[in-house]
């Protein structure tokens, strides 16, 4: 630079050492630089994943953690579920406005999922303490409808609609069934007849072991505490119960 052409602008310098920050950011090889780096990348890729696994779920999170062992064998506790929008992926055979095919419907139709006929679903009724619950779908019933004659026997712990708490139905539901509880929902208390509207999704695919990371910090988190804190979603994988009787 000659004398005649005087000091650099502040502009120029100040993109001059831009630059220089951003390359000295991008080939790092130690220091906070490369800390900061590796850090924001595992941050991207972690949404990048979310933001993709929602695109295909059509549901927040769209993962959940299994809690107790009422879905045995098919899930066990400590897996990973990954679950679909009640509405997304609609088979012929599914409950009219949902995704939601019944274990009765099912076993007529030869759909089957999880090791059982018909699908398991999440749900959650508005209000109630706990977290979601994961359990199959065994029928649906109209309000007004005596269920307990389509009903397993083996499932009931009643000789008749009258001493069946939600019998005849109060509305439209499903009746749910965890695989290795002995009785429905309805009758064991755990549920009342489950409105399509409670329902948060359709279990799809099962992955072994990986739902203990979020079980595990959510225990700890219970443990620093002496209130026991309410469940909720820090991102993309939630803990529902899948509650045994």
């Amino acid at each position: 630079m000659s004398a005649d052409d005087g000091p650099p602008s502040p502009r120029e310098s100040t993109h001059d050492s831009d630059e220089g920050l951003l390359t000295r950011f991008w080939t790092a090889e130690d220091g906070p630089l490369l800390f900061l780096r590796e850090a924001l990348s595992s941050v991207a890729a972690v949404l990048a994943v979310g933001l993709l696994l929602f695109a295909i779920s059509g549901v927040w999170p769209p993962m959940v953690a299994v809690e107790s062992g009422s879905m045995e064998p098919h899930m066990q506790k400590g897996d990973l579920i990954f679950i679909t929008g009640p509405d997304r992926y609609v088979p012929d055979a599914a409950v009219d406005g949902t995704a939601v095919v019944t274990a009765e419907t099912g076993s007529e139709v030869g759909y089957r999922s999880f090791g059982g006929s018909g699908s398991v679903v999440v749900y959650h009724k508005p209000g109630s303490i706990g977290p979601p619950i994961i359990h199959r779908a065994m029928l649906y019933v109209e309000s007004g409808e005596n269920w307990y004659e389509r009903a397993n026997p083996e499932y009931m712990s009643a000789d008749n609609c009258k001493e069946l708490a939600h019998c005849p139905a109060p509305y439209d539901g499903f009746i749910t069934k965890g695989d290795n509880n002995p009785r429905y929902d309805q009758v064991s208390s755990i549920s009342d007849p489950v409105r399509p509207s409670w329902v948060q999704g359709v279990a799809r695919v099962r992955i072994p072991f990986l739902g203990w990371v979020r079980l595990t910090l959510a225990n700890t988190m219970t443990a620093a505490t002496p209130v026991s804190p309410v469940s909720v979603s820090t991102g993309p994988v939630s803990s529902v119960s899948a509650v045994a009787a």
